[in-house]
C-alpha cells in the first residue's frame, strides 16, 4: 500500500499537463526541476494518469460493431448534405440567418465563368456551380459600373490618406470630410467614415489627464464674467487663456495662450522655460498687438493661477482696458475652451514624441500654432479654419459698407 502524495491533486494534474505539453522537447528531469519535484515522482504521476485514461477511452470507443454503426450513420449524414447546406441534416439551410441562398458559392464565381466559358460554355459552368445563367448575364451588364465604383473608392481612399498624412495623422473622419468638401469633393460623411474604418485610417485620441492650477489665495478677487458660456457675438468681445507645460528632456517649456472665443484663433502666445507673470504678460501683449491695439472692453477669462491673479498682470490688463474674468479653483470646466485647445495641441503635436531640444520644441510649437490658425479646421466653426472664419466676417462687413 503506497503512501499518499504530499502534493494536492490540482498540482499533480497541472504537472502532468505541463509534462505532456513539453513532450519531445524536454525530458522528465528538466520539467521536474522547474516544478521542484523529483523526476521519478513526475513519471509516476504520468503513469497513473495514463492508466486512468485508458479504460475511459476504451469505454468511449465501444465495440467494433458499435463503432461501425456510428461511422455508417455519420457517412449517411454527410451524403445527405453533399449538395450544400441541407435542411434537417444538422447543417444550416439556404436562406437561414447564417447563410443566404447561394452564399455557399465563391464570391468570385462570375470571374470563374468568364475565364472558362470559351472552353465549356456558359450554360454548363453555371449548372456545375449551381447558379443561374440570368444571374451571370446580370453580372456582365453591371460589371463596368462595379469596376468604376471600385476605382472611385480607390481614388477616394488615396485622397483621404493624403489629407490624413498632410495633417500629421491627427484628423478623424469629421475633419477629413470637411477638408474633402472644401477641395470640391461631393461625398457623404458616412462614406468617409466607412473608408477610414475599412482602411484603418484613424485620427489621434488621448486619455484624459489630470491638470492642476496653483492658486494665489492672497490675491484680490475677480468676478467670473463668462460663467461657462464660451460664445461671443463678434471679434475681441471675449478672450480666454491658460498655461500648459511641455516636458523637454529633464526640463520644461511653458506655453501661455490667448484665444479669441468668437473665432477660436490664438491671437497671442508666449513660450518660456519659467512660469512667472512675465509669461502671461507677454502673451497678452502679443494679442493686443495682433488686434492693432483696439481691445478696450474685451473680457479675458482665465483660471485662478498665481500668474493671472498677480498685481503685475492686473496692471497690464488695466493699461489696455481689458476686463479680467476668473473661474473657480480646481474646475477645468470653468475654462473648458482653453483646456480643449491644449488637449488638441498635445494630441496632434506632442503625443508619441520625446522632445530633447528646447530649440526644436519651440520651433515645433510655433509651427503648430501657425498651422492651427491657418489650416486646422474647427468643428465649432462649421469646419472652417479660424483664419477663414475671420475672413468671412471681414468680407461680409465690407460688403455691407459698400451696400
Amino acid at each position: 500500500m503506497g503512501h499518499k502524495s504530499p502534493y494536492p491533486e490540482e498540482f499533480r494534474k497541472d504537472a502532468v499537463a505541463l509534462c505532456r505539453a513539453a513532450a519531445g522537447r524536454r525530458m522528465y528531469a528538466a520539467v521536474a526541476a522547474d516544478l521542484g519535484i523529483t523526476a521519478e515522482s513526475l513519471r509516476t504521476w504520468v503513469r497513473k494518469d495514463d492508466s486512468r485514461t485508458a479504460p475511459e477511452q476504451r469505454d468511449a470507443d465501444g465495440s467494433p460493431a458499435e463503432e461501425l454503426a456510428r461511422l455508417r450513420a455519420e457517412n449517411a449524414r454527410l451524403l445527405k448534405a453533399e449538395k450544400g447546406m441541407a435542411a434537417g441534416a444538422r447543417d444550416p439551410a439556404p436562406g437561414s440567418r447564417l447563410f443566404c441562398s447561394g452564399g455557399e458559392v465563391s464570391p468570385h464565381r462570375w470571374d470563374f465563368i468568364c475565364e472558362n466559358r470559351a472552353n465549356f460554355g456558359v450554360k454548363r459552368v453555371c449548372r456545375v456551380l449551381g447558379v443561374s445563367r440570368s444571374g451571370y448575364l446580370r453580372h456582365l451588364a453591371t460589371a463596368q459600373a462595379c469596376a468604376e465604383r471600385q476605382a472611385e473608392e480607390i481614388r477616394t481612399t488615396a485622397e483621404i490618406r493624403e489629407i490624413h498624412a498632410g495633417h500629421r495623422g491627427a484628423y478623424g473622419a469629421p475633419r477629413v470630410h470637411a477638408e474633402m468638401r472644401a477641395r470640391g469633393w461631393k461625398i457623404n460623411r458616412k462614406r468617409v467614415t466607412r473608408l477610414m474604418r475599412v482602411n484603418r485610417i484613424v485620427g489621434r485620441h488621448l486619455r484624459r489627464k489630470k491638470r492642476t492650477t496653483i492658486a494665489d489665495t492672497m490675491a484680490p478677487p475677480a468676478p467670473d464674467l463668462v460663467m461657462r458660456d464660451f460664445t461671443a457675438d463678434t471679434l475681441n468681445a471675449r478672450w480666454c487663456g491658460a498655461i500648459t507645460c511641455i516636458a523637454v528632456g529633464a526640463s520644461w517649456l511653458c506655453l501661455a495662450t490667448v484665444i479669441d472665443i468668437w473665432s477660436r484663433r490664438v491671437v497671442g502666445w508666449s513660450i518660456a522655460d519659467y512660469m512667472r507673470t512675465q509669461l502671461v504678460s507677454d502673451a497678452i501683449e502679443m494679442a493686443v498687438a495682433v488686434r492693432g491695439g483696439r481691445v478696450h472692453g474685451v473680457v479675458f477669462h482665465t483660471d485662478r493661477g498665481a500668474q493671472y491673479v498677480s498685481a503685475a498682470f492686473a496692471e497690464v490688463c488695466r493699461r489696455h482696458g481689458i476686463r479680467r474674468s476668473l473661474g473657480r479653483v480646481g474646475s477645468s470646466y470653468d475654462n473648458a475652451l482653453a483646456e480643449s485647445f491644449f488637449q488638441g495641441l498635445k494630441r496632434e503635436l506632442l503625443h508619441g514624441c520625446r522632445w530633447t531640444s528646447k530649440t526644436q520644441t519651440r520651433l515645433a510649437l510655433f509651427g503648430w500654432l501657425s498651422y492651427y490658425n491657418q489650416h486646422r479646421r474647427h468643428s465649432a466653426l462649421g469646419y472652417l479654419t479660424p483664419a477663414e472664419f475671420e475672413q468671412q466676417l471681414t468680407t461680409s462687413h465690407t460688403l455691407s459698407l459698400v451696400a
